[in-house]
């Protein structure tokens, strides 16, 4: 049955109408969704314009379909109408009500055909297609955290260099394309490059051109169900909205009903599919003509049928050792062809013992290091590769962190300007990359803030390498690994002569005990403690490093490690950089507010507690030089100490990232030196103290993603030295307080769209005044919110 009843095109026209005059009074009443809001306006008074002239074009449409689609319209008017009622601060909410508009609107506009390419109303619908797909994005990572599950709306990429695999490639195709069994199996053990080998099958020519774009990639973890997995393959692969299934079996059926509707040739690759998984392979076997499953996984399943076995001998555990370094590959195996199987393994053996791999390879050790070499003309730069071989493998390196260490080693700029360089010129070499955490990052904050830094680990083993050629005695930087509680034994051995090193890096793993002999290094001016240990005593011997101006003390264990011994730093009276990271602290930390010569001071993922609260500013100097205190990804950081406001000379305070922070001390405005303050994703802070309008020489304020702030208080236009003002994502702020036209030196406003329209009221009192929007990254401001 078509549409013909005439009652039927009247309804669909009334709730068309009901559904436009409801999108019209939340414009007028919220600046919530106003972006998606006036899209679907232009969508809804594009089909008004030309109801009867559109309505010919569905007439033909089953009266079932237009009585669903009648039925999703009035479904729309109740989410249009919950627009004003959204909770700010509910980020994840606030996302899906986001995806719910945008689907909509999509649906108004396949129902009526209408070409987006044609409609000049409808120029910028492509932005909702692409804000659809990072919604999607969003929601898959909740799903992700919460069913343990993750997934691609596509292929993953493959490395541009892959070596070893061409052949394996060719034998895996060949039984996928041949082999009558329905389930393929690829099994290795773990690094081996049994992924790698599934994403190159999935883009090869050949492959692509028999399944086209069915080709679904999953990845499959212990926790997985088959509810989660089928879930995802409906919203991402098969474009069907995400839907929710009761039981297993109704998942399953539901898949295979799909698959039949999308046709023949079909391929699904589930990759690192475990014990705990492998009955998901049996359900999603399907009689489907043409449907492939390849498995990959560390186990093999003996009912599923052929198996392509990727040699776990030998050859896996080299490209384990060479880092699957494309270079190292090449040169450690042509170093080796040919030799005996009994040199293969005296090799491997050598290395699994803590051999570097370059003291079996001159010729791999010779071409790395040219690259360093060529740095011979900058020798800090090339220091500053070497000094890179002090923090843990396979870790983030915060650039802040390497700009208090060089900054001091090096006698650098107070700034880093000329850090920077350096950081830029090894990046350049590609000797370390540089990733920004912050796209909307301003030049008062500087560069490094919003940057860390990563590093192959072959080219951290070769500054390792470089840094422990010469004797103990003769080097500038000793890099120090102890697994468990074996101490080196020139450590134990050591006589009375101190060493001279400059900089100290300690890595200790989570069996450590703290056990720890006595070392004279008294030139030392940096010091890395690398930890993973639960609790984990500072060394007795720090007392004599009366030449410390670095102190770095971070863990990578699970939980924040426990600080003990925490008053041996008031012995460290040239200390001016200190920093710790994901770890515990106690009330004893306090000793260290009597540091004299502190200028930065940084907490980051540290489980701060009470400990800042025991600070007694009337019998304590309190930091009397301290110019810089970060405070970042703290968790449970429930207020700042009214104390810390005691810091005269503090010239930048950052606070960010701490998301049970609701209040801020009520003498903020006593920090009269203050240029830089930061407080962005502080999710719960709801108000800024009136006694900010004190601050006369601040020139930034960041309150990005500070979802709970409803207002900001009069007292800011008395902020009259103000210059760059962050605020994007401030979706709880309602309207500005008229003193904001008294902000006279304002250049530059950092929001997004919805917080533009309230500026833009005050456009003609602020001649200086540019407003940049940006494009808010719902997405990766989400991951801050849950990572932390």
């Amino acid at each position: 049955m078509v549409v013909k009843n005439n009652d039927i095109v009247m309804n669909l026209e009334t709730v068309l109408m009901d559904l436009q005059n409801a999108v019209i009074s939340q414009l007028k009443i919220t600046f919530k969704f106003r972006t998606l809001l006036n899209r679907l306006l232009n969508t809804l008074r594009n089909i008004d314009s030309n109801f009867y002239g559109r309505l010919t074009k569905v007439v033909n449409r089953p009266e079932n379909e237009t009585k669903m689609f009648i039925f999703y319209v009035e479904y729309g008017k109740q989410v249009v109408m919950e627009c004003s009622r959204i909770k700010c601060w509910n980020v994840y909410k606030k996302f899906v009500h986001a995806n719910n508009l945008i689907r909509l609107d999509n649906e108004l506009l396949w129902f009526f055909q209408i070409d987006v390419s044609t409609s000049a109303s409808m120029r910028s619908l492509i932005e909702i297609y692409a804000l659809g797909e990072k919604m999607d994005q969003v929601l898959s990572l909740v799903q992700k955290r919460a069913g343990g599950f993750s997934g691609s709306s596509s292929v993953p990429g493959v490395p541009d260099v892959v070596i070893g695999l061409d052949f394996h490639l060719q034998e895996v195709k060949r039984a996928l394309l041949r082999d009558d069994n329905q389930v393929l199996t690829v099994s290795a053990p773990g690094g081996c490059g049994k992924t790698t080998l599934a994403k190159m099958l999935c883009h090869d020519n050949e492959i692509k051109g028999i399944f086209g774009e069915k080709i679904y990639f999953v990845t499959v973890s212990r926790t997985t169900s088959l509810k989660t997995i089928v879930q995802k393959l409906f919203a991402y692969h098969l474009n069907v909205q995400q839907r929710e299934f009761q039981t297993d079996e109704e998942a399953k059926n539901q898949l295979e009903i799909m698959l039949r509707q999308v046709g023949s040739k079909i391929l699904l690759v589930l990759d690192d599919v475990w014990s705990e998984s492998e009955s998901l392979i049996q359900d999603l076997k399907f009689p489907i003509p043409g449907y492939k499953i390849l498995v990959t996984s560390r186990l093999a399943f003996p009912y599923n049928g052929k198996f392509i076995n990727v040699p776990d001998d030998l050859v896996s555990k080299m490209v384990k050792c060479c880092k699957g370094f494309p270079l190292a590959l090449t040169v450690i195996g042509a170093s080796l062809r040919g030799q005996s199987m009994l040199k293969w393994r005296s090799t491997l053996k050598k290395w699994s013992e803590g051999q570097s791999i370059f003291d079996s390879s001159s010729r791999l050790l010779l071409s790395l290091q040219s690259s360093v070499d060529e740095l011979e003309y900058m020798p800090i730069a090339r220091d500053c590769f070497l000094d890179l071989g002090s923090f843990p493998e396979d870790e983030k390196i915060a650039a802040s962190a390497l700009v208090d260490m060089w900054v001091e080693l090096y006698n650098l700029d107070e700034e880093g300007m000329f850090t920077i360089e350096y950081l830029l010129e090894l990046s350049s070499r590609n000797l370390l990359s540089l990733v920004p955490t912050r796209k909307d990052a301003s030049e008062l904050e500087g560069y490094c803030n919003e940057h860390y830094v990563t590093q192959h680990d072959l080219l951290r083993e070769l500054a390792i390498h470089l840094s422990s050629r010469d004797p103990i005695a003769q080097r500038k930087r000793l890099l120090i690994e102890i697994h468990g509680n074996d101490i080196p034994t020139w450590w134990i051995e050591q006589t009375q002569q101190p060493i001279a090193i400059r900089l100290l890096s300690i890595t200790t793993d989570e069996s450590f005990s703290s056990s720890w002999y006595d070392l004279e290094a008294p030139r030392v001016e940096a010091l890395i403690l690398n930890l993973r240990s639960q609790k984990y005593a500072l060394p007795h011997f720090i007392r004599g490093m009366n030449q410390l101006k670095v102190l770095n003390i971070s863990s990578c264990g699970i939980y924040p490690s426990e600080l003990q011994e925490l008053p041996l730093i008031s012995y460290l009276p040239n200390l001016r950089r200190m920093r710790f990271e994901h770890v515990s602290l106690s009330p004893s930390i306090q000793s260290m507010f009597q540091l004299k010569n502190l200028h930065k001071l940084s907490f980051i993922m540290c489980e701060i507690g009470n400990a800042l609260e025991s600070v007694n500013v009337d019998s304590l100097p309190m930091l009397p030089n301290l110019v810089d205190l970060e405070i970042d990804r703290c968790y449970n950081l429930k207020e700042v100490p009214a104390g810390l406001c005691s810091l005269d000379h503090l010239e930048k305070l950052s606070i960010t990232n701490c998301h049970e922070l609701d209040a801020l001390p009520k003498g903020l405005g006593s920090l009269s030196n203050l240029e830089i303050l930061k407080l962005h994703s502080c999710t719960r802070l709801a108000r800024l103290p009136s006694s900010i309008g004190s601050l006369h020489n601040l020139a930034l304020l960041d309150i990005s993603d500070c979802l709970s702030i409803s207002s900001l208080p009069d007292q800011i236009g008395e902020l009259n030295g103000l210059r760059v003002l962050k605020m994007s994502g401030c979706h709880g702020l309602e309207e500005l307080p008229d003193s904001v036209t008294r902000l006279s030196s304002l250049q530059d406003v950092i929001c997004d769209e919805e917080t533009s329209y309230l500026w833009s009221y005050y456009e003609t009192d602020l001649c200086d005044l540019k407003i940049n929007v940006v494009e808010e990254d719902r997405f990766a401001s989400f991951m801050k919110i849950v990572a932390t």
